[in-house]
């Protein structure tokens, strides 16, 4: 009962909290230095705090040891958490400001399956806020945190675990459903965030690691596997680098990294093999998305690998908060399991207004739909009061070796697609025409498309 009072409180609290407004509008690439120059990792105090000497032993529920072990760091004034070579069992962990939890090589933090192991905490749950099973890691208003090292973060979810709750089941049920309706419902109906309450028995997966309200964050080497869901989620923060991260998960909506409504976010040196978007950018769903009304901002994705997804760089369809200001570069994106290279969705309920996004020198091969989606009749389409908009996409020095078709464009009466650019580029190995409806301003300029070559019969 103590511990959700806690949470009642955040949730007042937090309702009349706003982040300061942004400084930038991105026109082009000549803006990426000012982005870049606002993101910078957190240092960590030369302090190690073993869990080992805290009462954790290798194949033993080290939860208990771990909270000691981040606790004793942070009151410290920081440092980092170590877990050593070998396998480690927990529940969920929550990070503490001046806390750098450092996975070592050969190390794997194996993490339960049992959803009491994660109590409530006040989070966002597909773009809605509301009070659910703690992610696997968890952090919340803390700066100067950290997730690192080169071992193996694994959330051992499968078809008879996490999964099976968003699963169709042999009577053709998905446990899910009802607990995701009735809080999109609660969403709708403005109902407070305190009244929103899951967790047991509701059937909401949590996601691996969310920082919800933190500064200054670092997620950096790790191997993610096995996630329930989402795997990075940073919601409402700002100054988060994730660099060097191997992501290998193919479950029902395993995204790979979801900057949430959140400012000054560095993706850099990853790979991505999914069950899902390998980075989806978003900032809040329908009428709760336009409550918190924050969007997501100054995001840079550069050298990363995508392979399995239905995407390899998104944004939406949770937008309604907006997004602005996304610099996509050196990327390498092939998989015949890979949908579209970049996707920009949305509809007439999420709203949202998503522009400046610039995309160079990626290297794509193979993918299943398209170079570039845009869909705004995604989910429920043009029924809703909250028409999108998407203007000012930039694609320039893309080559691609084989897709159905370089634009896939659905638009609808009253939402805005306009002004896509792009320049220099080589697509080949296409083999449809261009779908495009309800668009606007669309600008070609020394592009080579090449059609597959047709097989001649003897």
């Amino acid at each position: 009962m103590i511990a959700l009072r806690r949470l009642l409180l955040a949730a007042l609290t937090l309702a009349g909290v706003n982040l300061a407004a942004p400084s930038l509008l991105a026109a082009g690439w000549d803006d990426l230095p000012a982005v870049l120059a606002r993101i910078s990792a957190p240092q960590f105090p030369a302090r190690d705090f073993p869990i080992t000497e805290f009462g954790a032993r290798p194949g033993l529920d080290a939860t208990a040891a771990l909270r000691a072990a981040i606790a004793a760091c942070s009151a410290a004034g920081g440092g980092r958490v170590v877990v050593p070579a070998g396998l480690w069992l927990t529940g969920a962990i929550h990070l503490r400001s001046g806390v750098n939890l450092h996975v070592s090589a050969g190390a794997t933090l194996r993490f339960s399956t049992d959803p009491t192991a994660y109590p409530l905490v006040f989070t966002r749950w597909e773009g809605i806020e509301c009070l659910n099973h703690s992610p696997l890691i968890y952090a919340f208003e803390q700066e100067n945190i950290a997730v690192t090292g080169t071992g193996t973060l694994d959330g051992q979810a499968s078809d008879d675990t996490w999964w099976r709750w968003v699963n169709r089941s042999a009577e053709g049920l998905r446990p899910q459903q009802a607990a995701r309706d009735a809080l999109v419902a609660l969403g709708e109906q403005g109902v407070p965030v305190t009244q929103r309450i899951f967790g047991d028995g509701h059937f909401l997966r949590p996601n691996f690691i969310q920082t919800y309200r933190c500064r200054n964050v670092l997620i950096e080497g790790v191997t993610i596997i096995r996630s329930p869901m989402w795997e990075i989620h940073p919601v409402l923060s700002t100054n988060v680098t994730v660099r060097g991260v191997k992501i290998d998960s193919h479950g029902p909506n395993n995204d790979g990294c979801n900057p949430e409504s959140s400012r000054d976010v560095l993706i850099e040196d990853c790979v991505f093999d999914t069950g899902d978007d390998c980075i989806a950018i978003k900032s809040g769903r329908n009428a709760d998305g336009r409550r918190v009304g924050l969007p997501s901002e100054n995001i840079v994705v550069r050298r990363c690998t995508m392979k399995d997804g239905h995407g390899g760089v998104v944004i939406g369809s949770e937008v309604s908060g907006g997004c602005r200001n996304v610099f996509v570069e050196d990327c390498v994106m092939d998989s015949p399991s890979l949908d579209r290279a970049l996707r920009l969705k949305s509809n007439a309920q999420r709203g949202g207004v998503i522009e400046n996004v610039f995309m160079r020198r990626v290297t794509v091969g193979q993918v299943a739909e398209a170079i570039l989606t845009v869909d705004l009749l995604y989910g429920e389409g043009a029924a809703g009061e909250h028409p999108p908009t998407v203007r000012n996409i930039h694609l320039d020095r893309i080559t691609s070796t084989s897709s159905p078709r370089v634009l896939w464009i659905a638009g609808f009466a009253g939402a805005t697609i306009e002004d896509i650019f792009i320049r220099d580029c080589t697509f080949r190995g296409v083999t449809a025409a261009e779908y495009v409806v309800h668009a606007g301003h669309i600008d070609w300029r020394h592009v080579t498309i090449e059609p597959a070559a047709i097989p001649i019969r003897r």
